[in-house]
This record gives structure tokens, C-alpha cells and sequence, in this order.
């Protein structure tokens, strides 16, 4: 890629590099007008010759995290690949592309092409695209969209979903600990904070400081299950704990089909696509078999000291259909519940109306939960938001066994 003379005279080198930073904006990169002068100086500055050359240096302009390179990669290969979206994208510098099979799409593409085409007012680029960018719904697919099931999504309806989860009122709820910290309505007079604050007025006069309860977010805890019966619910699932964990500190996420897998440090990516594929690269027993007594098992044995303090709320993500339900899931469920503050189970097969606790494991696992949730549409996850906040509480599970005793 060459830029000539006419190029430079005409502005359209500034231009190009303009758009592509408002690309890189819009899909989250922090580039402001001050990083846009740099860049078309420093491109100006090195006489770039070749697109490696250009693409460098860009680079070492507009990128100042590790966690950015893969978005400006993929927003770089977008704008630069065909000379329609050149045209399109005040004419840009950029020769076409050789032809091919086209790849699967790498973390961050999807939201990096939503970006750059976003601005975009051709009716012909919009028409076909629109599976893939129109993120847009009226109020009744909005309406549709929140009862669907996760299973019977398409890949645009999936998108939009995952969206809408970053979008929700994450659960912020406190409890109340032992320790005590500085309180305007405290019950015990502070007596340290009282005389370091009379000493300001000489002791003429004694302001009283108090201490009451100090309050904190308790963690949360996800165990979630990636046998084949359950895959397409739990990768939309890893979204919702994606978001619950930039907006929490205290999160940890474990899967299991085979064999538990601790996946908190993958969700800790900023870009939610990065997140995802880590967890997946991590992962060797995906859309496998169910063993849900060993990995409890293992999770008691390996993790709990580590993560279940200080009234940590768990999570359990699983239809319950153990292959080898024996006294081993009973014992280790137990354990589990005896070690938090509260258990919830999450069930997509609450969808069906006609759902009865019949199953060896769902029996076992049923007494010893304290709520019994269905997850499998995104109404489903904005109830399991409100019972995480404290505002609601579900029926109690041994209802469901006493129905079919």
C-alpha cells in the first residue's frame, strides 16, 4: 500500500486515519483527537511505503494496552480489506484483498465491524449486513427478545442478548459484617476518632464520633455445567458473569462437565469476545459428559477454603442429570450448602411447564438448595438479578419433590 502525492495533497491520508480513529473509539479503544495528530504526524513522519509499515505505526500511536491490540488488529484487517468498504469509508489507501475461503471470525470482529459500519448511511452496505450489525429492536422485539429461549437464538439474536446483559442493573447488595467501621449513626462511641477530633478545638468541645456496621458485597460463586445438554445456555450465561464480574470484585467462575475448570482469571478480559474464547481455550471437556458428584468433589476439596468466605453466594448452573447419582452427589452437595450462604440452582429445564422432579440427581440435589430458578430466556436472568439484590426470593425447592411424592 502506497500513498502518493495526490493522496497527501487532497487531505485524504488525515481523512482515513480520522475515520479509522473514530472506528477504534466506537468499539472502545480510549483515542482522542490529541492520539489522531500524533498518528498523522508519525505516519507522515516515517514516509510509510507498505502496509506492515502502516500498520505499526498506527500501532505505536493509538495503542497503549496490551488488552487493545487484538480490537485495533481486527478493526485495521476491516477497513483495510476490500475496496467496497473503501469506497464506502471515505476512500481509503487500502489495495483489495486476494480472494479466499473466509476464516471464522476471531474474538472482537463482530463488535469491531458493528463499529466501523455504524456511521454509515448506504442503504445497500445496511441491507447486507443486517443480520450481522442491526443491533437495533422496537419495543415488541425487545419484548420477543427478552422470552426467547437461548437455545432457539440466531447468531444476530444471541448478540443482542449478550448486549443486553452488559446493559442490566448488576446486583449491588450489601451484608452486614462483624468488624465495625466509622458510622454517622453509629450505636458505640469511637473513642480514638473523639479525642483525635477534640484535640483540633483544644478540648473546649467534645464532638462525638461513632462506629457501626461495616457492610460489604458478599462473592459470588458460579459452577456452571458444559455437558451437551447444557452448552448453548451456558455460553450465554458466561456473558451475564462476564459483566458481573467488571462490575464486582469478588467473583469467581468455575465449569464442569467431566472435570472442573477454573475460568476466573479468562473472565477478568475487558472485551467480552477475548473473555470468552479464553475459557473456551481452557476448556478440553466441552459439550462432553456429566459428573456432577466429582466435580463438586473437587471444588470442596480444591477451592472452597479459597472462595467461599466472608458469605459467599453460589450459583449452580445445571439441568441436575448426574449419570452416576449415588450417596456421593448427596454428600458433597451437602457440603457445598453447608459451606455458603446461600445456594441457588439454576435449572433451564424450569422452561416446561410440565417439569417434574423425577430424575435420581434433581432429587438428590433438590434438598439441599434454598432456591430453584429457571434459566433459559433473558427475563430468567433479570429475575436472578433482582433475587441477588435481595428485592425477590423464589418458592421453596422441596415443593417441587413434594409434588411428585
Amino acid at each position: 500500500m502506497s500513498l502518493t502525492a495526490h493522496d497527501r495533497k487532497q487531505g485524504r491520508l488525515a481523512e482515513n486515519i480520522l475515520y479509522f480513529a473514530r472506528a477504534l473509539r466506537a468499539a472502545g479503544m480510549p483515542v482522542g483527537a490529541g492520539n489522531v495528530l500524533d498518528a498523522i504526524a508519525a505516519v507522515d513522519a516515517a514516509g510509510v511505503g507498505a502496509k506492515d509499515d502502516f500498520y505499526w505505526t498506527l500501532h505505536a500511536v493509538l495503542v497503549k494496552r496490551h488488552e487493545h491490540s487484538l480490537i485495533f488488529d481486527q478493526a485495521f484487517r476491516i477497513f483495510f480489506r476490500k475496496r467496497g468498504y473503501v469506497d464506502q469509508l471515505m476512500a481509503l489507501l487500502a489495495a483489495q484483498a486476494p480472494g479466499g475461503p473466509a476464516p471464522a471470525p476471531p474474538p472482537a470482529a463482530t463488535r469491531v465491524q458493528e463499529a466501523l459500519f455504524a456511521g454509515l448511511g448506504h442503504k445497500d452496505a445496511q441491507q447486507e449486513r443486517e443480520a450481522e450489525l442491526d443491533a437495533r429492536f422496537t419495543v415488541s422485539d425487545q419484548e420477543v427478545l427478552r422470552n426467547k429461549d437461548f437455545a432457539q437464538m440466531t447468531t444476530a439474536e444471541i448478540a443482542a442478548a449478550a448486549a443486553a446483559m452488559r446493559r442490566l442493573a448488576l446486583p449491588l447488595n450489601e451484608i452486614r459484617t462483624r468488624r465495625l467501621a466509622p458510622h454517622a449513626r453509629g450505636h458505640m462511641v469511637d473513642i480514638r476518632r473523639t479525642l483525635r477530633a477534640s484535640l483540633k478545638a483544644g478540648g473546649a468541645v467534645i464532638d462525638l464520633k461513632y462506629l457501626g456496621p461495616r457492610m460489604r458485597t458478599p462473592p459470588i460463586v458460579a459452577l456452571l455445567d458444559i455437558s451437551g445438554s447444557m452448552s448453548d445456555y451456558t455460553r450465554l450465561f458466561l456473558h451475564f458473569l462476564h459483566a458481573l464480574t467488571a462490575a464486582r470484585r469478588n467473583v469467581h467462575s468455575f465449569l464442569f462437565g467431566t472435570r472442573l475448570t477454573n475460568v476466573t482469571r479468562s473472565l477478568k478480559a475487558k472485551d467480552p469476545d477475548e473473555a470468552l474464547d479464553a475459557c473456551s481455550a481452557h476448556v478440553v471437556d466441552w459439550s462432553g459428559g456429566t459428573r456432577i458428584a466429582t466435580s463438586l468433589h473437587a471444588f470442596n476439596k480444591l477451592w472452597s477454603r479459597r472462595v467461599l468466605t466472608q458469605g459467599a453466594i453460589v450459583l449452580l448452573f445445571t439441568d441436575g442429570l448426574e449419570r452416576d447419582a449415588d450417596d456421593t452427589l448427596a454428600f458433597e452437595i451437602d457440603r457445598l450448602h453447608r459451606s455458603c450462604r446461600r445456594l441457588i440452582w439454576l435449572n433451564p429445564l424450569l422452561r416446561f411447564d410440565g417439569f417434574e422432579a423425577r430424575a435420581r440427581g434433581i432429587k438428590t440435589l433438590l434438598p439441599h438448595v434454598d432456591e430453584f430458578r429457571p434459566i433459559h430466556n433473558l427475563s430468567s436472568i433479570a429475575d436472578l438479578v433482582r433475587a441477588l439484590s435481595g428485592a425477590q426470593r423464589a418458592h421453596d425447592p422441596k415443593i417441587w419433590l413434594r409434588k411428585v411424592a
